[in-house]
């Protein structure tokens, strides 16, 4: 994928604030250094008929990097960081796609130009960041004793934690959009990157930062 070209080094002193997360208990602590992006980058690059990876993720990290290089985005590459970050599969950006144009579009490429169309990149940075938790490393098991728990993004707002079942596991995450239905946690995609300071899950929406 075409993250694995971000390998800078920037370390962004604002996403140090994970002590305001109020877990309970606190999130886990992992000792390894891989970053998401080398994770992401195994899965190869480009577009696919995959709806059920991160492809579009990808491509829209990639864009805020080549027009901005010192957007706060470019973390994801340094593993050091400690973070969590959660992933709208493709099939997430696709019914995007559709709330934003009302058009259903059938390839990822598609989906991925006219949102970027639709939006520009500035807020499709502002989308990113808030997907982003800065500070700490939160695995599906701390998520699933955290029901409740606020989490500050790195993009300042907040999403909730809705823990609806702990012996699924079903966890939902709730936005600032509240017009529209929020993400689940996906169980087949969780804790991405495991044991090291920078983790992830996928989601089956994309949060939302603001009422779109």
């Amino acid at each position: 994928m075409r993250i694995r070209r971000l390998v800078t080094s920037l370390a962004v002193t604002a996403l140090a604030g994970g002590a305001a997360l109020g877990l309970a208990p606190a999130a886990s602590a992992a000792t390894g250094t891989a970053s998401l992006a080398s994770v992401l980058a195994a899965d190869g690059s480009g577009f696919d008929r995959n709806w059920y990876d991160f492809d579009i993720v990808d491509n829209a990290v990639a864009a805020v990097l080549a027009a901005k290089p010192d957007s706060p985005v470019a973390v994801l590459a340094d593993g050091t960081v400690p973070l969590t970050a959660f992933l709208p599969n493709d099939r997430a950006f696709q019914v995007l796609a559709l709330d934003l144009t009302h058009r259903w579009y059938g390839s990822e490429q598609k989906v991925f130009t006219a949102l970027a169309q639709k939006v520009g990149i500035d807020a499709i940075e502002q989308v990113l960041l808030y997907h982003v938790v800065p500070g700490a490393t939160i695995d599906s098991a701390t998520a699933l004793r955290s029901d409740g728990a606020r989490l500050t993004t790195a993009q300042g707002g907040t999403v909730s934690v809705d823990v609806l079942s702990k012996r699924i596991p079903l966890v939902v995450l709730r936005d600032a959009d509240r017009n529209d239905l929020n993400p689940l946690l996906v169980r087949s995609k969780l804790d991405i990157n495991a044991g090291n300071a920078q983790i992830a899950h996928g989601i089956s929406l994309v949060l939302r930062p603001a009422d779109l």
